[in-house]
């Protein structure tokens, strides 16, 4: 990961602690395009919307998928602070989006929240490969981890 990178994953970070603040489980994502330039961010609305699919990273597989044409999908960066769950991993390989960057893993995110589960067993690399598709995955990011873990216990 380069310095650009770690620029978008901690405004990942940062709107995961909005989604924090409002009472929601900390998760931010931001769209980048192939030019660099961030096309749209979303955080976590799952509790205060009362919709289980409310994750920031089905959001904006969404609204690339509608907004971009699949050129631009393919030459995109999605950032994350937390690795994709299956139903989002799905919802970014069926959208085209070319590359994923991500802080905390799926394990990481399980152990802090203290629990196991399909996020854990079924992970976004599972998810590329099974589609086989093309999609560069990055992921954990040590050097943002701690803050990520951090936004957990304020919830």
């Amino acid at each position: 990961m380069n310095e650009t990178d770690l620029t978008h994953l901690r405004r990942c970070i940062e709107l995961a602690a909005e989604a924090a603040a409002a009472g929601d489980q900390p998760y931010g994502s931001v769209l980048v395009s192939g030019e660099g330039v961030v096309v749209a961010e979303r955080r976590n609305t799952v509790v205060t919307t009362g919709d289980v699919t409310a994750h920031p990273e089905l959001a904006l597989a969404s609204w690339a998928s509608r907004n971009l044409d699949p050129a631009e999908r393919a030459a995109a960066t999605m950032y994350t602070s937390g690795e994709h769950c299956t139903m989002c991993a799905a919802a970014h390989v069926k959208a085209g989006i070319g590359r994923l960057v991500y802080v905390l893993s799926a394990p990481m995110i399980a152990q802090v929240e203290g629990h196991g589960g399909p996020t854990v067993d079924i992970r976004v690399h599972d998810v590329v490969d099974a589609a086989d598709v093309a999609v560069e995955v990055e992921g954990p990011c040590p050097e943002l981890a701690a803050d990520a873990t951090a936004l957990f216990g304020t919830c």
